[in-house]
């Protein structure tokens, strides 16, 4: 996975001198919706005041992935489309923490010790008030404010940002996509929720049945969102393509464990190949459902091409 090397820095290993002194702020920022970009802005604003580089750092796996498994939350966003918004936000440095079994073990003290003073030198730190960390649980906002006092950094709170009066959340932007309603999700994020990828080689079936589909590997045991789906792809050349979604495990097929995007796009032909895209989905049509024949298959996909064009107000 590449990624751009201005801005992100992988463990600490990596660290250098020049990686001193900043401005910083902690968690997942999974989904990069309202709540994490009013974040952002704090950060920002900050960095300004003190006129030093904006981090954030983040842990792979997350947290709750390393001792959880595949029973954490699916992901909104992989750790690339992460990086890649947060360059696209004007966040200076992403600092990447390998969250691993010593990461977890070590107090808030040693966390603060070994991370916060030693390893990056911050002046200033914006987190929330329900930020917790370290093995036996003693970090939090006011631990944190303490060992800024001693240590002579800032610890700023940062803005909640509530719609509907609730919380902007990625569990709750979760499940938007989980019943598709796609437009709570883009209230959530500000945008319209997508999935990036680069297209890659699959079993050609598709081709095979006359669908052919951009095949992009979500590289994750589960997804945010199952089913078929009406969507818009972004191309690489900035065209926006009309088409027919699938994510899932291809039940028809067998032939998968984790899931992948398939898209058939619309009235379209091209070579894309080894190109990054940009899914974004606008109505769910059906759940993903396992048929007794490849004939079945290739009907209900007809149909949902008709549904689609219907959706998109497209001729056949």
């Amino acid at each position: 996975m590449k990624l751009n090397k201005e801005i992100f820095i992988r463990g600490l290993h990596n660290l250098r001198a020049e990686h001193r002194g900043s401005v910083l702020t902690i968690g997942s920022f999974d989904g990069l919706h309202l709540g994490h970009r009013a974040i952002i802005e704090q950060v920002k604003e900050r960095a300004g005041y003190y006129g030093l580089p904006s981090v954030v750092m983040m842990f792979e796996p997350q947290p709750r992935e390393f001792f959880s498994g595949e029973q954490a939350p699916a992901r909104l966003m992989r750790m690339r489309e992460k990086v890649d918004a947060l360059g696209k936000a004007e966040i200076d440095r992403v600092f990447c923490v390998g969250f691993n079994r010593q990461l977890s073990e070590l107090s808030a003290q040693e966390f603060v010790d070994n991370l916060l003073v030693q390893g990056l030198d911050i002046k200033c730190l914006v987190i929330g008030d329900d930020f917790h960390f370290g093995c036996d649980r003693k970090g939090d906002f006011v631990m944190l404010a303490e060992q800024g006092q001693r240590y002579g950094f800032e610890v700023v709170e940062t803005y909640t940002v509530s719609i509907d009066g609730q919380r902007v959340s990625s569990t709750r932007i979760r499940h938007a996509l989980e019943v598709g309603d796609f437009l709570e999700a883009e209230r959530l994020l500000g945008q319209p929720f997508c999935i990036t990828g680069r297209v890659v080689y699959g079993q050609q079936l598709g081709g095979q049945l006359g669908i052919p589909t951009a095949n992009v590997n979500l590289h994750r045991y589960r997804a945010p969102l199952r089913g078929v789906f009406a969507v818009e792809v972004l191309l690489a050349d900035g065209q926006r393509v009309q088409g027919v979604a699938n994510v899932g495990v291809r039940p028809t097929v067998g032939d998968l464990i984790k899931p992948v995007l398939e898209v058939h796009m619309l009235d379209w032909s091209g070579d894309i190949y080894g190109q990054r895209i940009a899914v974004e989905f606008k109505r769910k049509l059906r759940e993903e459902q396992k048929f007794t024949s490849l004939d079945d298959l290739v009907e209900s996909i007809q149909k949902d091409i008709g549904v689609a064009r219907e959706y998109f107000g497209r001729s056949v």
